[in-house]
């Protein structure tokens, strides 16, 4: 004898655990990730498009093969944001599977917070940055990774 299919019966079940996964603590949007009163948002760019001032300021590297990380941290209090110290490390692997450890420099400015970290690449590669952070005086690491493709122009 064979049972009857009960689609009712599926949705009754997945519904429930569907509202679970989208009420959980943590948010992705883009190149920004929230858990709890903490949002890390990142992004990274070809160094040729900083000026040398800038560059020279933060001791960049201008170079047509090289990637500039930016993470900062923000943690939300009373209806605001403000930067937050934290420890982050970072890595860049390309899609043969070599890896960079990355140097991650903080930056202080005014009541900001951030992270800079420089990756080589090559024309028209794409890289992966995995991405560890942990908030000063949290035990809590917040994970995230994303791809950009970069050129060599």
């Amino acid at each position: 004898m064979r049972a009857k299919s009960h689609p009712n019966l599926l949705a009754l079940i997945a519904v429930p655990i569907l509202l679970l996964l989208s009420i959980s603590v943590l948010a992705e949007d883009g190149n920004m990730i929230e858990v709890g009163d903490i949002r890390v948002h990142y992004n990274a760019l070809p160094t040729r498009l900083l000026t040398p001032e800038v560059a020279r300021q933060y001791g960049i590297t201008r170079s047509a093969n090289r990637a500039l990380l930016n993470v900062s941290v923000l943690k939300s209090e009373n209806g605001s944001s403000h930067g937050t110290p934290a420890t982050v490390k970072a890595s860049a692997t390309n899609l043969n599977g070599q890896r960079q450890e990355l140097r991650v420099m903080e930056v202080r400015e005014a009541d900001a917070v951030y992270y800079l970290a420089e990756a080589r690449f090559q024309d028209r590669e794409t890289l992966a940055f995995d991405l560890e952070v942990t908030p000063q005086g949290s035990t809590e690491t917040i994970r995230a990774r994303f791809q950009q493709q970069f050129f060599a122009q």
